[in-house]
């Protein structure tokens, strides 16, 4: 079976635009189609799943999608890489259809087309809704901090948290996907950072030494003053 790993679109490969309804107006994150490249390189199938209810809102065109869609591939084909799919959710919200995230619909759909196997995907978004999703497909799951991401990781909770937060799809894929040279790093001391907590401080030996030595010769110190 293969292995995929699921993309949100705007905000994640895309920089967010509410309600993207032009071409023009679409433009890569730096480092995108040089990460995606490298999944293509690694076996792994790239698919983007999005909902885009401004479809049903009447502010979007499936028209105009299909040239955002196609100025989205010609970006990354111009770098060398590419996206196997792209599967989207037209509707409305209050429709409660199956495919909108947090429901599965769309990754099922692309599991059973592209033979994956969801135990050893990868969802990555910048919202809990994407996260979410990737639980309820049973993925690993990764919040970006691009688009809304450090928004949404303010209101992470425990029914929700991700297995892991990046700081964009480049660390993401970077230290928890694909360890290639070819890809900028962050140092691993940052992981507490990005899940909400304060990093450990760093403490020298010599310094813990003088510390000891120092509590050493207050005590012989102190001795000294009461015997005199």
């Amino acid at each position: 079976m293969n292995k995929a790993v699921f993309l949100d679109r705007d905000g994640t490969i895309n920089k967010e635009v509410q309600y993207l309804d032009d071409a023009e107006k679409l433009e890569l994150l730096p480092n995108v189609a040089k990460v995606i490249k490298i999944l293509n390189e690694g076996g792994f199938k790239v698919i983007v799943i999005t909902n885009q209810s401004a479809i049903a809102r009447g502010l979007l065109t499936r028209e105009k999608l299909e040239e955002i869609h196609n100025k989205l591939s010609k970006l990354l084909s111009d770098e060398g890489s590419k996206i196997d799919a792209i599967y989207y959710c037209p509707h409305h919200p209050d429709e409660n259809c199956e495919c909108r995230k947090p429901r599965t619909g769309l990754i099922l759909k692309a599991s059973k087309e592209y033979n994956i196997s969801l135990k050893d995907s990868y969802m990555i978004g910048d919202k809990l809704v994407d996260v979410e999703t990737g639980k309820n497909a049973g993925c690993k799951t990764i919040l970006v901090l691009t688009g809304y991401g450090t928004e949404e990781k303010q209101k992470m909770k425990t029914s929700c948290r991700p297995d892991f937060v990046a700081r964009n799809l480049c660390d993401a894929v970077s230290r928890f996907i694909c360890n290639d040279q070819r890809l900028p790093k962050i140092p691993r001391n940052e992981d507490a950072l990005l899940l909400g907590g304060h990093r450990k401080p760093h403490v020298r030996k010599d310094s813990i030494r003088k510390s000891h030595h120092q509590r050493y010769m207050s005590v012989l110190t102190f001795y000294d003053i009461r015997r005199g």
